[in-house]
């Protein structure tokens, strides 16, 4: 029994379906741009496997050509160069490895999640039966929404490959990594990818830790009412205390196995302690605000956190910024055993490869112009670059120029030019307005 529909309702109805046919069209739009931008990308990864194989480069020095075809086209799209040659990579297993695939989602046959899990699962099928298992798995695909006929494809993969579960999961250990993602409010997500076995045992130690450490403030809050002591209760949950052991774990402990041990001249891997790199005022260490602190690479973390960190701290750098450009242009130091290199992290803040934030504490100095070729060790001729962009520019035709008062200039080997101007502090104490000093009094005569 339907509903009846005042005139209002009429009107909403109409103003929701022009609103949809406006999503549908701008669907497909985005579909029709993506497919010409995939075949470009795919036929920048084909040109830089081309140049790496004319030079019988081998090994990571094949990868060198793709990190230099993606830093540009990055520097273009302004965005990170390490994602665009994981694009360029997705390109050239779409559109050489999978060319019905392609043609089915040109096609609107398909959508580009049905594309991504159709490739990832061709991945374990022999060369001999890629025709056969994209034809199969686009039938598959086009029946329904991508999270719904996952099953159904995994199921039909197995049917087209010879290899082992074992033989897929020796394959599959390759993708393992530890990934961080930032979510903001001083918060981020640490994500580690590994073999089921190891990730569930892990899990379970962590549960068997919560376990006990809950137990033991139960105890311990226990004793305190029957001796008539004030107890602090912990009131964390126990996803919160999983949470706090885990960090302790990873600040704290030291893998079992430690290539280090009995090897002279190297710290055990269990001694090495984590750094950050920490930009705050004065005015909030001192406690008069409570302004938000610069976690260099990350973002931004409260007053409280940075000022218990500057607290533990050992040394501290004193920053000058220039009045009107807020660029730093000097440094003091209680103790400056490296003053040059810790005046340039400082300056420099992170990796000056456009777009890069990976933090100078974890970069490498490198000489614009090369040391070996008289260039000399100093603030005009040295940045921060993180250990993919250094080595970028040391084995590519990419070349760095040093523009005076630490600006960057980058010459792609295409001849394009990219301007990398010094990062202005997020983090700096600016007062709200300047008192002009009076002119001075004139000598009295004599």
């Amino acid at each position: 029994m339907g509903t009846k529909r005042s005139g209002s309702d009429e009107e909403s109805w109409a103003r929701i379906r022009a609103a949809l046919e406006l999503v549908e069209s701008a669907l497909r739009a985005k579909d029709a741009a993506e497919d010409p931008q995939l075949r470009i990308l795919a036929t920048l990864g084909r040109e830089a496997l081309s140049m790496s194989s004319r030079n019988g480069l081998l090994g990571c020095e094949t990868d060198m050509h793709l990190r230099a075809v993606a830093a540009e086209f990055a520097a273009i799209a302004r965005c990170g160069d390490r994602r665009i040659q994981n694009e360029i990579g997705r390109a050239l297993e779409i559109v050489d490895g999978n060319p019905l695939v392609l043609a089915a989602w040109e096609a609107g046959r398909l959508t580009a999640r049905h594309v991504d899990d159709i490739v990832k699962l061709g991945r374990n099928i022999p060369r001999e039966n890629q025709e056969e298992w994209q034809e199969a798995a686009i039938a598959v695909a086009e029946r329904d929404v991508p999270v719904r006929v996952q099953g159904a494809l995994e199921a039909l993969a197995q049917h087209f490959t010879a290899r082992t579960f074992g033989e897929r999961h020796k394959a599959a250990v390759a993708d393992r990594g530890v990934f961080l993602r930032d979510l903001g409010d001083g918060m981020s997500e640490l994500t580690l990818r590994r073999a089921t076995t190891l990730l569930f045992a892990i899990d379970d130690r962590l549960n068997q830790m919560t376990t006990v450490t809950i137990d033991a403030a139960k105890e311990a809050a226990a004793e305190a009412r029957a001796s008539g002591e004030e107890h602090e209760p912990d009131i964390r949950t126990r996803q919160q205390v999983k949470a706090d052991i885990l960090c302790d774990l990873g600040l704290a402990g030291g893998p079992s196995v430690d290539p280090t041990h009995g090897v002279d001249g190297k710290t055990s891997l269990g001694a090495i302690r984590a750094r950050v790199q920490l930009v705050v005022t004065a005015e909030t260490l001192a406690g008069k605000d409570d302004r938000a602190a610069d976690l260099v690479g990350a973002g931004l973390i409260d007053a409280d956190t940075a000022r218990t960190l500057a607290g533990d701290a050992v040394l501290w750098d004193r920053v000058h910024l220039d009045v009107t450009t807020k660029t730093v242009t000097r440094v003091d130091q209680y103790r400056p055993p490296a003053a040059l290199r810790r005046m340039l992290q400082a300056r420099d803040r992170h990796c000056r490869w456009p777009g890069c934030h990976l933090p100078a504490i974890r970069c490498e100095l490198d000489h614009s112009i090369d040391h070996a070729l008289g260039g000399p060790t100093c603030e005009s001729n040295l940045c921060n670059l993180c250990q993919r962009h250094h080595s970028m520019k040391q084995f590519t035709d990419w070349l760095v120029l040093q523009l005076g008062a630490g600006i960057i200039q980058w010459n792609s080997p295409t001849g394009r030019i990219y301007r990398e101007d010094l990062p202005v502090p997020s983090v700096c104490f600016t007062p709200e307005f300047v008192t002009e000093r009076p002119p001075p009094e004139p000598p009295p005569p004599f």
